[in-house]
């Protein structure tokens, strides 16, 4: 049995939930991500895009230009991602971790990132999720997102404070507000083990993000803009933008990622995880 059977019950209870959307009690600005079961929301870039001006997130180095597979799926060379060590907003300490993570992907050998391991992937590394979509479910106490190719959740509390003493979890401690059409999640405390990004961008635990949910194009795309501090891993707070596309593909399904797991693309220390013992 995975490690990770009561976050899928736990989603399970979401998925039906999520057959029954339910709108947090607000004004009528207040954007419905979820109008009905069917709908979710499908991210065509697994990276970020730049701010249209200031500091951005890492992109792909030039001289080695990544083609996505999702972007690009008849692609004949795909590559790995090679991190453009020349942005200004990396501490040396994160270029050198970068450099390290380039040398790698250079060398030919097997990289895969940690939503292919079935790890949680952290925020804001969540909003590049790409494949299949996200699903909303909206209460008035919260707002959780659901991934949903191996069900990863996302719970964001409503017009609450952080905690006093945050414990640092995969995907932190998210509080959230309606500020008019716009859903704002302040998110602190997440653990150094996951990315910031999937170049394997690093971060410390000073990691600070904040996004802003809202409908552009007639409610047909959901941007995301993105706002990044961390003053151990980057030298100045940057910003990205990432855009879903709407798709109505049905209710949300069970799509489990770690069963059977083994190694089989020998990924060595960081395997698929698994769990030492029986959870019940």
């Amino acid at each position: 049995m995975n490690n990770f059977s009561r976050l899928r019950l736990a989603t399970i209870a979401c998925a039906t939930l999520a057959l029954f959307p339910a709108r947090a009690a607000q004004d009528a600005t207040t954007p419905n991500f979820a109008p009905d079961p069917d709908t979710g929301w499908q991210a065509p870039e697994d990276e970020f895009m730049p701010p249209s001006s200031g500091p951005g997130p890492v992109l792909s180095d030039p001289a080695h230009p990544y083609l996505s597979f999702y972007k690009y799926p008849r692609n004949p060379n795909p590559a790995y991602r090679v991190a453009d060590l020349s942005n200004p907003v990396l501490q040396p300490s994160t270029r050198e971790a970068l450099k390290r993570a380039n040398e790698r992907a250079l060398s030919g050998a097997e990289v895969a990132l940690p939503k292919e391991r079935c790890w949680p992937t952290g925020v804001p590394a969540f909003d590049i999720l790409p494949a299949t979509p996200v699903y909303f479910l909206q209460t008035p106490k919260e707002v959780v997102m659901i991934w949903t190719q191996d069900h990863q959740v996302r719970h964001v509390y409503l017009d609450q404070n952080h905690s006093a003493r945050v414990k640092p979890t995969w995907f932190g401690e998210s509080v959230g507000r309606y500020e008019g059409d716009t859903l704002v999640v302040d998110t602190v405390g997440i653990t150094t083990r996951t990315f910031v990004d999937n170049y394997f961008t690093p971060h410390t635990d000073q990691l600070h993000v904040v996004e802003r949910f809202h409908m552009v194009e007639d409610g047909k795309t959901l941007q995301v803009d993105v706002h990044v501090e961390d003053p151990g891993a980057f030298t100045m707070p940057w910003n990205a933008i990432q855009r879903y596309r709407r798709v109505a593909q049905g209710p949300l399904p069970e799509t489990v990622c770690a069963e059977n797991n083994g190694d089989h693309f020998n990924h060595g220390l960081d395997p698929i995880p698994e769990a030492n013992h029986s959870d019940f």
